[in-house]
């Protein structure tokens, strides 16, 4: 949704707004988009080598995929906030410096700490350029192919990872978020640029106060004692700065929303139950069966495939449905997931589990982004998008770091 047609404007200016947000075809929104699915999930198969190529334990290479998703999570609210102080082409420059940077970084890196600090480079590059094409979809039905290409490279993800990695380099395989970059050109020459909204001093406290309190809740899993009470002690500190400060960073009428609230929180569940899923499948296929790497990769790709193309289905028939059936649908298949994956004796049917997680989170984020944003007021519908997929995101982070603990104690 474009940040013009969300954001109060006089009455002659919504005709150009919606001119300029149809300007830029959707396959160009999906291709600057889409390509970050790719790149968070190109390490499942491959973590033993990169583990290797850094003389580290695989548990330890699990930083890469963990502070990518931090990062990933942290960066989508402060690219909205910069989009909408700064406008769409600072967004579009600022983020593709980023991932150049981040995957020159990649390119070179002999040690884990340097590594980290290029894939979180990449992430937070990839979060603008994700920023950026939602506020251009302008609609639903555009959005929902943004959605769609998620599901899809998300799923390609494993098994492109892996081929990448035995044809040339893991380092080339995280390099994929890249190819967004492609876009850039037509992207810039046929969005308007999105004017800057009239100035109010930053918050750069309430940016500060969340960044904590998301870097404290994505450590949870692995330092629970001291992460919980770092988390505790940032959500009390930003609790008091959002009182204080109701209109800042992080709008107190999007936290008196409680569809806001209970949608953001539901798509971070999914998603952590899809990212753990994600991670430990391959794992315990490799335990449980006989099947090769590639074979394991081909068989969760057609999996997630599968789930997706149903997702988009439930996404489409969704505008026909009640609210409570859409939902009842999301937690079902939701809790199913993980209950078949705990209680299935038979280790073929993971890959079953595989289908009901992504089918959960893809249509669960797509159903839900639309609930949570039109509970916003207009005002803070922008800040709304980036504060969903803050949650979403967190996901991503608790996912691998509880897959990781999965398979060491198996």
């Amino acid at each position: 949704m474009s940040e013009l047609a969300l954001r109060p404007a006089p009455q002659t200016s919504r005709p150009a707004a919606r001119q300029a947000a149809r300007q830029v075809p959707a396959g160009w929104l999906a291709l600057l988009a889409t390509p970050l699915a790719a790149s968070a999930n190109a390490p499942v198969l491959i973590l033993p080598g990169m583990a290797d190529s850094l003389g580290i334990h695989t548990a330890s290479a699990t930083w890469l995929v963990t502070v990518f998703a931090w990062a990933l999570a942290v960066g989508t609210p402060l690219m909205a906030g910069l989009l909408r102080r700064r406008g769409l082409h600072s967004v579009l420059r600022l983020s593709a410096a980023l991932i150049v940077a981040g995957t020159a970084i990649m390119a070179v890196a002999p040690w884990l700490p340097l590594a980290m600090a290029g894939r979180a480079a990449q992430a937070v590059g990839g979060a603008g350029l994700v920023t950026a094409a939602m506020s251009l979809a302008g609609s639903v039905r555009r959005m929902g192919v943004i959605t769609a290409g998620f599901g899809v490279l998300g799923a390609a993800g494993p098994l492109l990872g892996s081929t990448i990695a035995g044809t040339t380099s893991w380092r080339v395989s995280l390099a994929v978020g890249a190819v967004a970059l492609l876009a850039l050109p037509a992207i810039m020459r046929q969005a308007a640029p999105s004017p800057p909204r009239p100035s109010t001093p930053f918050d750069g406290r309430g940016a500060a106060l969340l960044v904590l309190t998301a870097t404290a809740l994505v450590l949870v899993p692995r330092y629970p004692l001291p992460a919980v009470t770092a988390s505790l002690v940032m959500a009390a500190l930003l609790a008091l700065h959002i009182r204080s400060r109701p209109a800042g960073f992080v709008p107190a009428a999007l936290l008196r929303s409680r569809t806001f609230v209970l949608s953001a929180l539901l798509a971070c569940t999914l998603a952590t139950s899809y990212f753990t899923l994600l991670f430990t499948i391959p794992q315990l296929l490799g335990d449980r069966t006989g099947w090769s790497t590639s074979t394991i990769g081909t068989g969760q790709m057609a999996a997630l495939l599968a789930g997706s193309a149903l997702s988009v289905v439930l996404a489409a028939a969704s505008a026909r449905m009640s609210r409570p059936r859409v939902l009842t649908i999301l937690l079902t298949v939701g809790a199913l997931a993980p209950l078949t994956a705990v209680l299935t004796p038979w280790a073929p049917l993971l890959l079953v589990v595989a289908t009901l997680a992504v089918f959960a989170t893809s249509a669960g984020q797509a159903a839900l982004a639309v609930y949570a944003i039109q509970a916003a007021p207009t005002a803070q519908r922008p800040m709304a998008i980036g504060l969903f997929n803050l949650c979403y995101q967190l996901g991503g982070a608790f996912g691998p770091a509880i897959a990781a603990l999965i398979t060491l104690g198996a």
